[in-house]
């Protein structure tokens, strides 16, 4: 069986694709396995080489006493024998699936898969999808036949960016196979590495459908405070306040207005109403959450220009400053920012707009948007202020500083998760 000899290191295990989920992931399974980390950025596999996580997310004690082999040559793969695929999987600028990624994952895994051979996907993706688009090239490529020559299976990551607490061992890992007996191999190798417990759903579909379920369930649920707070506003009432008191009712969900990007919430929902699509239904409750959810930016960026103008100020001769470019608090990752659609908003009213982010690297921001990050802010150089993401920076800092920043310690303060709401007195104030 494959857990026996992966366990006595007759075999070895393999991660294809060595980002934020399957490079924590590949380190948790080299404390007990011998595993190759394979990844198609040479810069990147240097970089763990030298035990840095090009992410940012783990230290580097994290690579200590881990049997791992880091690669970008593909001819590395043939000596692994239990491959976990763990490649994005974004959308396209139509809010299409790309499955390109994950499809050339399996085209790299086909081309080396051998007899008895176990290949796990952990990508997110629409129900099917496995069975349906990756497992054909598999054959395909290796000439050989899933069920009888090799087992496929699906176990959904569950990673949190910048979350300490929730990892790979405390989060319950969902497993899955091409039969029944394969699933149960497939825990056995997973709950070496998982404290939390292993569940065994009952087809691949099922587990496909249960993750991308997460994000979409959480996408509606932050689209209804979103659009709540956009009627609050009209009726000069802070939504944050109106939470507060809410959330003393037992039963009351406690999510929160905000931008809403990233990889996972911001996308997984298009992979669903796509596949409702292809079966002939038409999605409307989590088409509407999205359309409320990706136009919360150009709302904050209409808004904050709304308050420069409440202020006296002339807008083509503002400075705004944006303090958080990444997609969420204490992550260095920009990808699917919406912070970025906050500055395209006020920039189409000719605002001059400057950027910091203790997180976010300078040149990934130029490289994806054509965006510079200031290593500092400028005294007395703006009429407005936006903070964007409450990265841990930020959360102590008071009315006084931001005063330092304004032009004669006078303008706006564009607060998008309400830190603040209960401490500014002097400055025209907002949140969502």
């Amino acid at each position: 069986m494959i857990y026996d000899k992966l366990i006595k290191k007759e075999a070895r295990l393999a991660v294809i694709g060595l980002g934020y989920v399957g490079l924590p992931i590949a380190l948790e399974f080299a404390r007990k396995f011998s595993v190759i980390g394979f990844d198609i950025n040479e810069k990147r596999v240097e970089m763990m080489r030298n035990h840095e996580d090009p992410s940012q997310e783990l230290e580097k004690s994290k690579f200590d006493n881990c049997d791992i082999e880091f690669t970008s040559n593909l001819d590395d793969l043939r000596k692994a024998h239990f491959y976990v695929v763990a490649v994005p999987t974004p959308i396209n600028n139509m809010n299409l699936p790309d499955l390109g990624p994950v499809l050339s994952a399996s085209r790299a895994v086909g081309t080396v898969l051998k007899k008895d051979d176990y290949v796990i996907f952990e990508s997110t993706v629409y129900p099917g999808c496995t069975e349906e688009d990756c497992v054909p090239i598999l054959e395909e490529l290796s000439g050989l036949k899933m069920g009888s020559d090799f087992k496929v299976g699906y176990s959904p990551e569950r990673i949190n960016p910048g979350d300490k607490s929730h990892n790979i061992r405390t989060i319950k890992k969902v497993v899955s196979a091409s039969d029944m007996d394969a699933c149960y191999e497939v825990g056995k190798v997973y709950a070496e590495v998982v404290d939390a417990g292993i569940h065994h759903a009952p087809t691949i579909k099922t587990a496909e459908a249960s993750k991308v379920i997460e994000n979409t369930q959480r996408d509606v649920n932050i689209a209804l405070i979103n659009e709540l707070s956009l009627i609050l506003n009209k009726m000069n009432i802070n939504t944050y306040d109106v939470l507060e008191s809410a959330r003393t009712k037992w039963n009351f969900l406690p999510f929160y207005p905000g931008l809403v990007g990233g990889h996972c919430i911001g996308v997984d929902p298009y992979y669903l109403v796509y596949k409702a699509k292809k079966v002939g239904y038409h999605s409307k409750v989590i088409n509407s959450g999205r359309y409320v959810n990706d136009s919360m930016g150009f709302y904050v960026g209409k808004q904050t220009v709304k308050k420069i103008l409440e202020s006296g100020k002339n807008v083509l001769e503002s400075r705004v400053l944006v303090m958080g470019a990444t997609f969420k608090e204490n992550v260095s990752d920009i990808r699917n920012t919406k912070v970025v659609d906050v500055i395209r908003e006020m920039e189409s009213f000719s605002v001059r707009v400057d950027i910091v982010d203790p997180q976010a690297d300078s040149e990934e921001m130029h490289h994806e948007y054509g965006l510079n990050i200031l290593p500092e802010p400028k005294k007395g150089e703006y009429d407005a202020i936006v903070v964007a993401v409450p990265h841990n920076e930020y959360l102590e800092l008071d009315e006084a500083y931001f005063k330092t920043l304004l032009k004669d310690g006078k303008g706006v303060l564009i607060d998008i998760k309400g830190l603040y709401r209960k401490n500014i007195k002097d400055l025209l104030y907002w949140s969502l």
